[in-house]
């Protein structure tokens, strides 16, 4: 009986780490970050807000949960809702409330780390 207790109690361990594995922050990676004050509706379908961030699908799929240092005020916890056009490779576009602080944010050299991974995109059906 003390031999299968444990044998369980590993199996259920090994699978918890298995499934959150994929969720573990990365280390940081250098992005160019910009701002836009844009007010809409974002490419995830939620409007635009403080904490929104723009990026490449491609490199931070959408709903993707992310702390960027070096952006001074602007540093802390984001989450990937929007692309963009110009919005290409490791380039993240914060979302910033008023014109004249994006455009005083101007382009900085900031820090990414992936708190959590959002969905990868589906392939497509060829």
């Amino acid at each position: 009986m003390k031999y299968l207790l444990c044998s369980v109690v590993l199996f259920v361990m090994c699978g918890v780490a298995a499934t959150t594995a994929h969720r573990r922050p990365t280390h940081f990676r250098p992005f160019k970050a910009t701002a836009y004050s844009d007010h809409g509706v974002t490419a995830s379908g939620a409007h635009t807000r403080v904490g929104s961030v723009a990026a490449d699908p491609r490199v931070l799929p959408l709903g993707t949960k992310i702390r960027v240092t070096n952006a001074g005020p602007y540093s802390g916890v984001y989450v990937v809702t929007d692309t963009g056009s110009q919005v290409k490779g490791h380039h993240i576009d914060l979302f910033v409330p008023l014109r004249a602080a994006a455009r005083e944010f101007g382009k900085k050299l900031v820090l990414v780390s992936v708190l959590e991974w959002g969905p990868r995109p589906a392939a497509p059906i060829t």
